[in-house]
């Protein structure tokens, strides 16, 4: 399983969403690395299908489709307790496990 994180620089949510990936990834038990990539231009983030930051890629899907934002921007997910800049770890592993 390939799991890429696409980030633009600072993004106050990288923390939160490598936090979450990783407990999503134990709770599982499954073993994958994850890779943050940070996304720099408007071209770069068009040809990577980025849908703001961050977004999370599980072997080359975005998973949450339906909260892009899009551009060099900060993305928010609906989570169970609002709008939350990532998703939750149920959210995660639901994903995982698809």
């Amino acid at each position: 399983m390939d799991i890429t994180v696409l980030v633009i620089e600072g993004c106050p949510n990288t923390a939160s969403t490598e936090q979450n990936l990783r407990a999503a990834l134990t709770r599982t038990g499954r073993n994958a690395a994850v890779v943050l990539r940070t996304v720099a231009t408007d071209a770069e983030a068009a040809h990577l299908g980025f849908a703001g930051s961050p977004t999370i890629l599980i072997d080359g899907h975005d998973p949450f489709p339906g909260v892009a934002s899009g551009g060099l921007s900060c993305r928010l997910f609906n989570t169970p307790d609002g709008p939350k800049g990532a998703p939750s770890v149920d959210q995660l592993v639901e994903a995982l496990r698809r």
